[in-house]
């Protein structure tokens, strides 16, 4: 691919960024207004967190679909229908009926799952491999801001009054401008590329996936990031703030805020990490880091919370969870170049299956229990839960091989 072809593509991928951003602004907001909407669809509180725990179930199932489009049809048609449908499940959640939020939540969650591997195609094609792993930190960092703006944000607003009806208005109408901005803005593209020397025969649509699951390092990598993605999209982006607000008897807008602080962490976390795995060439030793600083901030909050702030503890907690896009990048150097979206889908998959197995588990075991078991004890038991899942991934990154720039480089001199 030509320089001047490869700008290009880097211009798309900022444009995909846009959608990244919007995909995790309306994937957190929901947890800031939970009651305006229990109102809103007339409903109960356990039963509107269920209403917005359906965006997983279409997100992980449609990652599939995303996978396979962009290496079908390419990012131009792929990313603008994935964007099309967030924006009219934006609009859809204006219905005051239970069975429309869950339509709206059902197809938010479709439509986002093609802006993460979009995004990660894009930036795939736009940057050389010693580059990617940053790219695509930086890209997680983009959508991680959207996380924080859905709470840092928009929570404030709804304390201050402002109708969730506005929100989800403007989300809406935003989503479908960039829906037709990426299709104008990403370059036609001639499918299925290979790299040079590199020859495949002709496969259906379902063979990338067929190559992607037969390698066992697809599972372990989906595995170890649905494990480090779970306490952050079920605890602090769903049930975080009611858990802060009821266990530890903070202000809604304390419990906001902190909540938020991983999404902030994230941040800086995702880049940061990925580029440390590009510098020093390797991927595990970051990965299993950033585990272990999860460990240990959420340990301090539950066993020495005097130590510093929860706010402080849930930053750095955001900060060492940004290693679960590591495993974006190993699926990636795993699997031959010409399934590279199919790779990205595929580990979508896995990782939000997990947190779509996890999740009602999480509800029922200390979900159900938050009223009437309220308090410190209560809460401790629920971070543990999560402390259990990382520990898991750090036991099963064991397993994973070693796809780094250095290690590359051992295997060719060997």
């Amino acid at each position: 691919m030509n320089a001047s072809l490869k700008r290009f593509y880097v211009i798309a991928w900022l444009l995909g960024l846009v959608f990244y951003f919007l995909d995790y602004v309306v994937r957190s907001a929901p947890a800031v207004m939970i009651p305006e909407l229990v109102n809103n669809f007339s409903t109960t509180e356990l039963k509107l967190v269920s209403l917005i725990g359906t965006y997983y179930y279409t997100y992980s199932t449609c990652s599939l679909i995303a996978g396979i489009a962009l290496d079908k049809f390419g990012g131009k048609r792929s990313l603008f229908a994935g964007a099309l449908i967030l924006g009219i499940g934006c609009l859809l959640f204006l219905a005051s009926a239970y069975s429309g939020g869950v339509a709206g939540r059902l197809l938010q969650g479709a439509g986002c799952a093609f802006a993460f591997p979009g995004c990660v195609y894009l930036a795939s094609k736009g940057f050389s491999s010693k580059s990617l792993a940053t790219a695509v930190g930086f890209t997680q960092c983009i959508g991680m801001l959207g996380g924080t703006a859905g709470q840092f944000v928009v929570g404030p607003w709804v304390e201050q009054g402002i109708n969730i009806d506005t929100f989800w208005l403007w989300s809406g109408i935003i989503t479908v401008i960039t829906a037709f901005c990426l299709f104008l803005v990403i370059p036609g593209e001639k499918l299925a590329e290979v790299k040079p020397g590199e020859t495949i025969k002709k496969v259906g649509y379902l063979e990338p996936y067929k190559i992607v699951f037969k390698n066992p390092q697809s599972w372990l990598c989906g595995l170890i990031s649905g494990l480090l993605f779970a306490p952050t999209t079920i605890f602090a982006m769903t049930w975080g703030v009611a858990f802060f607000q009821k266990d530890k008897g903070f202000l809604f807008h304390d419990a906001a805020i902190t909540s938020a602080m991983v999404a902030f962490g994230w941040v800086f976390g995702c880049p940061v990490l990925g580029f440390i795995t590009d510098k020093i060439g390797r991927r595990k030793p970051v990965l299993v880091g950033g585990a272990i600083l999860m460990i240990l901030s959420f340990l301090q909050l539950v066993y020495l919370p005097e130590l510093y702030p929860a706010k402080i503890s849930m930053f750095i907690f955001g900060l060492g969870s940004g290693a679960a896009m590591i495993p974006y990048s190993i699926i990636k150097e795993a699997n031959p170049d010409y399934v590279k979206g199919s790779a990205t889908g595929a580990i979508n998959f896995i990782t939000f299956g997990v947190t779509t197995l996890v999740s009602p588990l999480f509800s029922r075991w200390f979900g159900k229990s938050l009223d009437a078991s309220s308090g410190e004890m209560h809460f401790q038991h629920s971070i543990i839960f999560w402390i259990a899942g990382i520990v898991l991934a750090v036991l099963i990154s064991l397993l994973l091989k070693e796809t780094g720039s250095k290690a590359n480089a051992q295997a060719l001199t060997a």
